[in-house]
């Protein structure tokens, strides 16, 4: 069966989670949207690529930064309405220089910080 994006369920704006996660670690690295033609571009260059928001524009990562997010293998939710993006990341994942995003633990009511900043 081959793959149509356009099966997939697209929010109000035409866009749809991706959550980044690790091949060797299996840890999840970000979330982060794309629409239907930055997934066809991922999938084409295996260089995965979101939709900003906030730019209105294609978001290749690591394209500035040089953290590259390379595409192992693209899994859909069952309710086709979620994607997860398993990658081959090289550096920190997080614009504030962290391996993850998801670096603050919500425990006894107080935030904790899980990781500092790469040096």
């Amino acid at each position: 069966m081959s793959f149509d994006p356009s099966t997939l369920v697209y929010d109000a704006r035409g866009l749809i989670p991706a959550i980044a996660q690790d091949e060797a670690s299996g840890e999840v690295l970000m979330m982060a949207w794309m629409n239907a033609e930055s997934l066809a571009r991922t999938i084409e260059s295996g260089r995965v690529t979101y939709w900003s928001r906030s730019r209105s524009s294609f978001w290749v990562k690591g394209e500035s930064s040089g953290h590259v997010q390379e595409l192992v293998d693209l899994r859909i939710d069952c309710d086709r309405d979620c994607l997860l993006v398993i990658v081959r990341q090289t550096g920190p994942a997080c614009h504030t220089n962290r391996r993850s995003c998801f670096f603050t633990a919500v425990r006894d009511r107080s935030e904790v910080e899980l990781m500092a900043p790469l040096a």
